[in-house]
């Protein structure tokens, strides 16, 4: 079984510790939420362990493999992938050439190889059909399932997803909740980090929730629904799945 883990994190700005001992498991095959309110350090910590932002303190590992110092690139090489918030499909080109444009980048295939890993991605995401349109001209859903997609041209262990669900209408969401069974499935380990709360719990086996730069419970949705404190500082006493 593949692990992540990021243990007793920490970060400071100015001189002001803004995240303090933080820690989070992920392990193949399962999907991790980070969560809490606006200014609560989530952001700050899912990007300390994708390789953003440098931590101050602490160590992230991969396989028992120390990756704290490394790059987003290195860090992609040991298996964790990214999907960020923000579009990230190349719009002027096709949708079989955003996926080549990865495949590209592994020296493990020959070009033989890296077209049928393609069309094998493209039969996978049901989105065969759409191997010839620009990228530029994808719906909001279409545009995230290509990106997931192309995000594991690289195989990844683990992928962390940035606000999967922003900027897609409700049915896409519904589709994206399924994509994301479908990695776990595959034996990816899956962190999401997302404002959609009640989406991102729907799916989630275990979730952390930050509070303060802290980790103030932590889970499984039925836990973190009972706990009387992230109701009181982060879900509020009326929040229903």
């Amino acid at each position: 079984m593949a692990q992540l883990r990021a243990n007793n994190l920490a970060k400071a700005y100015r001189g002001r510790e803004v995240i303090h001992d933080v820690s989070v498991a992920i392990d193949s095959g399962q999907i991790v939420g980070l969560l809490g309110p606006n200014g609560a350090g989530k952001t700050t910590c899912f990007y300390m362990i994708i390789g953003i932002i440098p931590a101050d303190r602490g160590i992230i590992t991969v396989n028992d493999e120390d990756i704290t110092d490394l790059t987003m690139h290195e860090r992609a090489r040991r298996g964790v992938g990214y999907l960020p918030q923000e579009a990230s499909i190349f719009r002027k080109l096709t949708v079989g050439d955003n996926i080549m444009a990865i495949l590209e980048t592994r020296s493990d295939l020959n070009k033989k190889q890296r077209l049928a890993r393609r069309d094998e991605l493209l039969e996978e995401f049901n989105v065969q059909h759409l191997r010839d349109s620009l990228g530029q001209s994808l719906s909001g859903g279409e545009r995230r399932r290509i990106e997931i997609a192309r995000a594991l041209a690289t195989e990844p262990e683990f992928i962390m997803l940035d606000e999967p669900f922003a900027g897609v209408d409700p049915i896409s969401v519904t589709d994206i909740k399924q994509i994301i069974l479908h990695l776990r499935d595959r034996g990816i380990g899956v962190l999401i980090t997302d404002h959609n709360v009640r989406d991102t719990l729907d799916i989630c086996e275990k979730a952390y929730i930050v509070g303060e730069g802290r980790i103030i419970a932590s889970g499984t949705t039925e836990d973190v629904l009972n706990n009387v404190h992230v109701r009181q500082v982060y879900l509020g006493e009326q929040f229903r799945m």
